[in-house]
């Protein structure tokens, strides 16, 4: 069922990511292009603000609002009438993801440089975030919390959510519940472009931000891209995606189970089994059919794993890593022998799930992890969200007299080469040359 790459002859060492990038499956998206659609709207609502969002909304949506802002009492409401059960996970959600943000919190550090000289980094939050939750194919409460939490453990002052407003023009009743659960009260029915300009500009119904987090479509992407320095910006999320480096003895079931689960949230959804058993392969393939067969999004899942997705045969774990580190996957699972020995090798991955019990629905969920994570690659350099997606650090530089004496010639070494005598004289005139320490 899955269309079959056969690396096998092939060393972990040839197995580059520049020899590799045309052979593995990945939806592509174009957000340069993307970016040109975008910006007349960025800057519409830059210019016109909260009545561009209201235009915008009402073109894209088929809602048309008198405000972004949702009312207190919807937020209320949609918490009130939650299922039990749904609000049950979503605390226990809360809870564990609590408890990772607040591992995460570095603490302020202060290096002593030198007699009298030290160099503290402080971390101190933004001061307004505005979170996105995506509302396309299906809404994601747990996108509320994976956002909010960490930015709370972090001490943002004021966070705002904004999402696509459903036809009654609010958002869904699921993400509105979570932000009242975890005591969001400003919420805006604001989707795609305009709602991440909105952060980044600031309307009569919604102050800027310092930062925006959340995933989206391409058009969220592109308009954090072309926004970013005007706010700042977590990622550029795009089509999920999910590795699974899996040997013989894997059960084939899981992995089938694992591959139709990531290829349900999008058509455009990669799934990449990376096998050094062939016979594993068509057992996974035998497992495939009747579990899309049976699957709700069955369409969705059918294209996921007929269009971005394949099985790569390698000859050994080692050519595994080598494939999974080259496509630098969201999601990694590891369903082979040594799996946690495995784990700790692994360069580039969003998160890494180990073993037959760490599948990733359950990081989507309650693993305690965060599953806003880098999609397309980025998983080289970009970390997932968290805690420190909030943060800055901030040196703050103390010397003493005597201390800065010590290095003032090194600064008029140093401030001669670059031709900058201001810089050398702002020195001098503290310590002049004559003097030396006390």
């Amino acid at each position: 069922m899955l269309s079959r790459i056969d690396l096998r002859g092939s060393s972990a060492t040839e197995l580059t990511r520049e020899k590799l990038s045309t052979v593995l499956p990945r939806a592509e998206l174009d957000v340069e292009a993307a970016i040109e659609q975008i910006r007349p709207i960025c800057d519409d609502v830059r210019q016109r603000g909260a009545a561009a969002v209201r235009e915008y909304t009402a073109r894209f949506d088929g809602v048309d609002l008198a405000t972004s802002r949702v009312p207190a009492s919807a937020l209320a409401a949609a918490l009130g009438s939650l299922d039990p059960r749904l609000r049950a996970a979503l605390e226990e959600t809360i809870r564990r993801l609590r408890l990772v943000c607040r591992a995460q919190m570095p603490a302020d550090v202060v290096t002593a440089v030198a007699d009298g000289a030290t160099v503290t980094e402080r971390y101190v939050a933004v001061g307004r975030a505005g979170v996105y939750v995506p509302g396309g194919l299906v809404t994601y409460p747990s996108s509320v919390l994976m956002n909010v939490v960490p930015a709370q453990v972090a001490g943002v002052g004021q966070i705002a959510v904004a999402s696509p407003p459903q036809p009654d023009g609010r958002p869904s009743p699921a993400v509105l519940a979570a932000c009242a659960l975890l005591g969001i009260e400003e919420v805006h029915a604001a989707g795609g472009a305009q709602a991440i300009a909105m952060f980044a500009y600031g309307t009569a119904d919604c102050a800027a931000a310092d930062t925006v987090t959340g995933p989206g479509n391409v058009y969220v992407a592109a308009a954090k891209r072309l926004l970013l320095g005007r706010i700042g910006t977590d990622a550029e999320a795009g089509p999920t995606e999910i590795a699974i480096i899996a040997d013989d003895t894997a059960d084939p079931e899981c992995v089938a189970a694992d591959l139709v689960a990531q290829a349900e949230h999008d058509p455009l959804a990669a799934c990449l089994l990376i096998s050094t058993d062939p016979g594993l392969a068509d057992r996974v393939d035998k497992a495939l059919a009747p579990q899309v067969a049976a699957a709700r999004h069955r369409e969705r899942v059918q294209a996921a794993l007929a269009g971005q997705s394949a099985c790569v045969l390698v000859d050994g774990t080692e050519a595994a890593l080598a494939v999974s580190d080259a496509w630098a996957p969201e999601h990694l699972e590891i369903q082979a022998e040594h799996a946690p020995s495995l784990a700790r090798r692994v360069r580039n991955a969003g998160a890494v799930f180990v073993g037959r019990y760490a599948p990733v629905s359950l990081g989507d969920y309650l693993a305690g992890s965060n599953h806003v994570l880098p999609t397309g690659g980025t998983a080289r350099h970009t970390a997932g969200l968290s805690v420190l997606s909030f943060l800055r650090g901030i040196h703050v530089v103390e010397y003493d007299r005597d201390a800065l004496a010590q290095v003032a010639p090194h600064i008029d070494a140093l401030g001669g080469a670059e031709d900058l005598a201001a810089h050398v004289a702002a020195v001098r005139v503290r310590v002049p040359r004559e003097a030396g320490p006390a």
